[in-house]
């Protein structure tokens, strides 16, 4: 039944696992067609650190969790986990699942870009070997996903994430290499900071980018010198202010005074010689 879902493209299992009123995650939507198809992957600070990696089919995201992440050395076959279809809006989301939801923890949305089958996808998919070219912003050339058989594959679920040996193929650790996210290059810790991740969500994303500190915010401050130097600047100028206003005083009373000694000899030579003056002086 869960292959059957898959293979139809089915979204049940998505929205039944999800309450859209507390994850930011995005409820599916209708796509127009036409496109070429989509590709991404999430890196997922979940309960355990994968990398989600997807591939738009019949109108979904065909997705496999990849717990090492993909290697371009064809010898490194990577152990992907198959899980339920999610809908195309989800390949460009990035941002903080709440601790208590399904797959709570912070998602960096690590690389993205389209992809084509070699051959018929559909059929390729349901024999469970999926070959294709990746144009993606970090992995391009040829990859293979392809279904293990027997007790390993614990009923269908497990597949194998493989490099096909072309010119892209390397022994160089692009997931080591490349750790931010091609969305503005956030690293983990630092969505989880400013994106409403819990402490405990911060801490687990610092832990597995290698840092000890909880990163700036991102509005950037003024520099101190700056800043020091514009308070500096300040007081300087109120001081010059204050210092020219005090000079401006002094000035003014020094006219006060000098118009004030000269009024006496005005109104000695222009006042009545009468009793009236001499009352006025007494």
């Amino acid at each position: 039944m869960a292959r059957r879902s898959a293979s139809t493209g089915s979204l049940e299992n998505y929205r039944a696992k999800r309450d859209f009123r507390r994850t930011p995650e995005p409820p599916p939507r209708k796509k127009p067609a036409g496109r070429k198809l989509s590709y991404c992957i999430q890196k997922h600070a979940a309960s355990r650190l994968h990398y989600d990696f997807r591939l738009e089919l019949d109108g979904v995201l065909k997705s496999w969790a990849v717990p090492k992440g993909p290697s371009f050395d064809p010898t490194e076959k990577r152990l992907a986990v198959h899980v339920e279809d999610h809908p195309i809006e989800y390949g460009s989301f990035e941002g903080v699942i709440p601790e208590g939801e399904y797959g709570g923890g912070t998602v960096l949305l690590w690389d993205r870009g389209t992809w084509e089958s070699h051959g018929d996808p559909r059929e390729a998919y349901r024999k469970g070997k999926l070959s294709f070219e990746l144009h993606g912003e970090k992995l391009h050339g040829g990859w293979a996903l392809v279904r293990m058989h027997g007790e390993r594959s614990e009923g269908g679920k497990n597949w194998l994430l493989i490099k096909e040996k072309d010119d892209a193929a390397g022994s160089r650790d692009v997931v080591a290499e490349r750790p931010e996210s091609v969305e503005g290059g956030r690293t983990l810790d630092e969505i989880a900071a400013t994106e409403g991740g819990s402490r405990r969500q911060v801490r687990r994303a610092l832990e597995i980018e290698g840092r000890s500190e909880v990163p700036a915010p991102e509005t950037p401050r003024p520099p101190a010198r700056a800043r020091s130097t514009g308070t500096k600047s300040g007081k300087a100028g109120r001081s010059r202010k204050s210092g020219t206003a005090r000079k401006g005083a002094k000035s003014l009373q020094r006219t006060g005074a000098r118009s004030a000694g000269k009024a006496p000899k005005t109104r000695g030579k222009s006042r009545p010689r009468g009793g009236a003056g001499a009352g006025a002086r007494r």
